[in-house]
């Protein structure tokens, strides 16, 4: 825990990172310097503070707050000439790119900018060397899987890129190695009085048990057994309508304090368990939706599952996927991102499939070749993108961005935004009014991915746990990562060997909206720095796994905090926003098309997946080609 911070972690976290530093030294180091494999330089295997990493915001945060072009200083253009420019690079950014070259043939030139030093945007890969052996694991999106069903052009795109997640899925994990582990639940001296690690969870046969040896009082352990069993119907005599209308109206919290009328540290218990997909707890999601992901007290309810394009029901109630679009790549979808990278810029990486896209090394200097039909350029910012003429008439945009302390233009036949919703009235300040307000209408959530490298997972296997639910603690949970085998990457196998561990932060404030609740978290993201999240980190592992052994300073050899001030895409919420009229929701109304410009992320879905990103963007491009 006294463990001094090293200087590779100083630089790479506390105080700045690689290209904070290049920047604010005034060296302008481009995709074309990275050396492939060099940490230094190599963006997946950069340690510290990664995700939106310092040197990726900073700029847009003065374009917001008027003060960029006060000090920005003349500028230079490249006289580059697009057919396409697209603003941003991950998967919806990708995937425009993809599917513009598809329609509009191999010499359509395009360009695509992004503000990280990496392609990918959510869909980031967190690469790690311990004991001679190669772990990957995703910094951001998990999986393709999406409660949606997947159109023509989302299965194309995936189908064409090689991926095939029934037969992936059947043949890459590994089963076995966590067998025998099970979860857990560490109930903090901070929140509940005393620390304690309790092996099981609250349900089945072994609930009982379980509760017995948790330190909470009798009274909330009977109501917990009350909440996880019970038949109770509690709004007796509504139709099922009444019902899920007097449900979508009250969040889960309301429903455990005021209906079923729980000890308040039943709340404490369960607060953290939307966390994961809505980042808030319990207190700003709704009862309906609750019953929804099928948490518990709603089973004398009788309230019936209708099935949808996505999912259907058995007699018995039981849920079945009707589609399987379900898979997890050991970096997850960063190598959705990497595969459409290698087929957008031939070169950049070998192979040709799904199997090998995992071990596949990326040359970045590839990227950026003034040969190249599509090129990827990195560590650049757009701030502006405005038609060259009346925007109902004319045939060309100008682009400019920000690379260290020089703005630089192109232009472009069309423009893609595929980046934030929030940021486009900023750069595209002739936007009509009512679509800004509509595209800076939702708040994207804030999150964090936390991976540790530890030299091996003995602890887990003393104690018999493969991952443990902390809901008062500072990241409300902590797992094993999932063990995948696909081609030559192969998962740890045994408890000696070094392993990547997993924590999730959703910085929120209860009481609050749920936008309010993601401003006030992304502050909170901004502002702290590695060396917090490194003691938060170390303290907590210790008083998790510390009675199986684990001592942080012998056992954590990296780490790597993946920080999204904005995170998943804004999906509306029942209990505080309207319900709008068809048609005239903010994301379809910000989505529209103008001019020349055409908008394509998940924020223009309000649906933070990656098969909605896809749709967008082939919507984009529909609107740009029809134009």
């Amino acid at each position: 825990m006294h463990r001094s911070v090293t200087r590779r972690d100083f630089l790479n976290g506390a105080a700045m990172s690689a290209a904070t530093a290049a920047w604010l030294l005034g060296i302008e180091e481009t995709a074309q310097a990275a050396r492939p494999g060099d940490p230094e330089t190599y963006p997946p295997a950069l340690t510290g503070m990664r995700g939106s990493h310092d040197g990726s915001w900073e700029t847009a945060h003065a374009l917001r707050d008027g003060s960029f072009w006060k000090t920005a200083g003349r500028t230079a253009d490249t006289h580059e000439s697009y057919d396409l420019a697209i603003v941003g690079a991950g998967i919806g950014g990708l995937a425009a790119a993809y599917f513009y070259r598809a329609q509009a043939g191999p010499s359509a030139r395009i360009l695509i900018l992004d503000n990280h030093d990496d392609f990918g945007g959510h869909a980031k890969r967190n690469e790690f060397r311990s004991g001679g052996r190669l772990l990957v694991s995703n910094g951001g999106t998990f999986a393709i899987d999406s409660p949606y069903g997947y159109s023509k052009e989302a299965r194309g795109l995936i189908a064409a890129l090689g991926i095939d997640p029934p037969a992936l899925e059947s043949r890459g994990a590994d089963q076995k190695v966590y067998q025998g582990l099970g979860p857990a639940t560490f109930f903090d001296k901070e929140t509940f009085g005393v620390d304690r690690l309790v092996i099981g969870e609250a349900k089945g046969d072994g609930m009982a048990a379980y509760l017995e040896k948790t330190p909470l009082p009798a009274a909330a352990q009977r109501d917990i057994a009350r909440v996880q069993t019970g038949t109770v119907d509690y709004m007796a005599g509504l139709s099922q309508a009444e019902k899920k209308d007097r449900l979508s109206r009250m969040s889960y919290q309301d429903f455990l304090l005021n209906v079923v009328k729980v000890h308040p540290l039943v709340v404490a218990f369960y607060h953290t368990r939307p966390h994961g997909l809505f980042g808030v707890g319990i207190d700003a999601v709704s009862a309906l939706d609750c019953w929804a992901m099928r948490y518990a007290g709603f089973d004398g309810m009788h309230l019936e599952r209708a099935p949808s394009a996505r999912v259907d029901f058995t007699p018995g109630g039981d849920l079945v996927k009707v589609e399987p679009y379900y898979f997890h790549f050991p970096d997850g979808n960063a190598s959705v991102a990497r595969m459409l990278v290698r087929e957008l810029a031939p070169g950049v990486a070998p192979g040709k499939t799904a199997g090998d896209i995992v071990t596949a090394k990326f040359d970045y200097s590839r990227l950026d070749r003034a040969e190249s039909q599509v090129r990827i350029r990195l560590n650049s910012t757009v701030v502006r993108a405005r038609h060259v003429g009346d925007p109902a008439s004319a045939n060309e945009v100008e682009i400019a961005y920000a690379h260290g302390k020089q703005v630089f233009t192109v232009r472009a036949k069309a423009v893609v935004m595929a980046c934030w919703n929030m940021v486009i009235p900023y750069l595209c300040p002739e936007l009509p009014e009512p679509q800004k307000q509509a595209l800076q209408y939702g708040s994207k959530v804030p999150l964090v991915y936390s991976v540790v490298a530890v030299r091996n997972w003995r602890a887990f296997q003393k104690l018999g746990i493969s991952r443990v639910a902390s809901p008062g603690m500072y990241h409300w949970g902590v797992r094993l990562d999932e063990p995948v085998n696909i081609g030559d990457y192969q998962c740890p196998q045994s408890p000696e060997d070094p392993i990547l561990l997993r924590m999730s932060r959703t910085p929120c404030k209860p009481g609050l909206s749920e936008r309010e609740q993601h401003r006030v978290g992304r502050v909170e993201l901004l502002t702290t720095p590695f060396e917090t999240f490194e003691r938060k980190i170390r303290d907590q592992l210790a008083r998790i796994l510390g009675t199986g052994g684990f001592d942080p300073e012998r056992e954590i050899t990296a780490i790597t905090v993946n920080r999204w001030p904005h995170g998943f895409a804004y999906e509306y919420n029942a209990l505080w926003d309207p319900d709008f009229p068809e048609g005239q929701l903010p994301c379809e109304i910000g989505r529209k098309r103008f001019g020349r410009i055409a908008i394509a992320n998940s924020d223009a879905a309000a649906a933070a997946y990656t098969d909605q990103a896809i749709d967008q963007a082939w919507r984009a491009v529909q609107e740009l080609r029809s134009s």
